[in-house]
């Protein structure tokens, strides 16, 4: 009985799933406040008389009770994250550099210069928008966040230096990503002339490590109605509406992105009107990436489109599959709105015009190194958050977060990214002789 219903858990949809556990979350939460509220009401209001707190005491105890258990659900979810994350991005990364071939194909440094140009600019919207739009969340132990909040770019620049060049097992240890990254990176460059059977054990065990992952993000329907039960129980809809606004802000640079910037992009590349081929690549891609939230799912998806656009066969079958995990604008935007959101959260630190630049090129630079699995850019906020000298505990809470809100930013993200893997190929096949 038990096998079978882990079986049909397993092979759900995992958006219905967390839609599931945010509305259960909410039901509970919702029901253990107002449990819990006449009892903070007459403490708030100075009231001191036994026999009116025993009234309601009991019920607000049991409510406490219920609501706590069930956090236990969120902390071991952002627990499981924590442990498994800065293994995985220095494995992702590692492996990336050690296995990838570029190729020399004619137009093909073009698309590789569209698509970091592309995920920087898009970092660049998301922190303009995160200006524009300042947005908070709910966190625990700010106060600890607090203590070490760098004030300067020089500080920012300084902390910065002194993490790259931190030993890589205090690194791993530690969650300090600038560190893991600089070792992952130092350490591909090196070995990308090692052996094909080493370049195997690699990818080996970078698979090995998304399928951990994989496993932890099955089980995020428990952990986000842990999360969400706690943080209404505790603050009523006030949760809600900081979700609800971030989720708008993200939604919104996204299509800013989209819309407005690739199509800038592809204009003062070929010259033309670039809304026909915008609006096929949108149409064409976009809405399968929305539904299957997989770049490596809409790889072939991709590949007929550039067919049927008549692009060069021998540019688009490396582009395609390269852009499916190097051309992450959608990303990018999450990375850099998540991480300020954190830092609005943190009252003690300010951020000056040198520190959001530095964030554009770090949310850049992670996003390139986005796991391909559902979910996977939010895996790289802490690496963001470091800048700031937000701790590991805190930053992991904006990855949960993130999953609680993924249900519509993972889609559009996915479009976002998938569907310019398709534009940027057609510009660079179009203008490259």
């Amino acid at each position: 009985m038990i096998s079978k219903l882990t079986k049909r858990y397993a092979d759900g949809n995992l958006i219905v799933q967390i839609l599931v556990g945010i509305v259960l979350g909410i039901i509970v939460g919702f029901w253990t406040h107002q449990m819990v509220a006449p009892f903070n009401e007459l403490i708030k209001n100075g009231v001191t008389d036994a026999a009116q707190l025993d009234a309601v005491k009991g019920a607000a105890q049991m409510a406490n009770s219920i609501a706590n258990g069930i956090a236990i659900l969120g902390n071991l979810f952002v627990g499981a994250l924590k442990a498994v994350a800065p293994v995985l991005v220095f494995a992702l990364v590692a492996t990336s550099i050690i296995t990838k071939e570029f190729g020399h194909t004619k137009g093909m440094q073009k698309v590789i210069c569209l698509y970091l140009v592309g995920t920087f600019l898009a970092s660049v919207v998301a922190v303009i928008f995160s200006f524009l739009f300042p947005t908070e969340i709910l966190l625990k132990g700010v106060e600890k966040a607090s203590m070490g909040a760098p004030q300067n770019v020089v500080t920012v620049l300084k902390d910065l230096i002194f993490k790259m060049v931190e030993n890589p097992i205090s690194a791993l240890g530690s969650g300090n990503y600038i560190g893991i990254i600089t070792w992952a990176v130092g350490g591909g460059i090196a070995m990308r002339g090692c052996s094909p059977e080493t370049k195997k054990i690699f990818s080996d065990i970078s698979d090995g490590l998304t399928k951990i992952v994989k496993f932890v993000i099955r089980l995020a329907p428990f952990g986000i109605f842990g999360i969400v039960a706690i943080s209404i129980h505790e603050t009523g809809f006030d949760a809600l509406k900081s979700y609800i606004k971030l989720i708008c802000i993200l939604v919104s640079a996204m299509l800013t992105v989209a819309f407005v910037i690739y199509p800038l992009i592809a204009f003062l590349i070929t010259k033309k009107n670039p809304y026909p081929l915008v609006m096929t690549c949108l149409r064409e891609s976009a809405i399968t990436a929305f539904f299957t939230r997989s770049s490596a799912a809409n790889i072939p998806v991709n590949m007929a489109l550039c067919k049927k656009l008549g692009l060069k066969e021998e540019l688009y079958s490396i582009s395609i599959p390269l852009g499916a995990t190097i051309n992450m604008g959608g990303a990018a935007v999450t990375i850099g709105i998540m991480t300020l959101a954190a830092v609005n959260s943190i009252p003690s630190i300010t951020v000056t015009f040198g520190d959001a630049l530095l964030l554009s090129f770090i949310a850049a630079i992670g996003a390139c190194g986005a796991s391909g699995v559902a979910g996977g850019s939010l895996l790289l906020i802490p690496l963001a958050c470091a800048l700031f000298g937000i701790n590991n505990d805190i930053a992991m809470q904006v990855v949960a977060v993130g999953f609680i809100i993924g249900v519509i930013q993972d889609s559009v993200e996915t479009a976002l990214n998938s569907s310019s893997d398709v534009l940027f190929t057609a510009i660079a096949s179009e203008t490259s002789n």
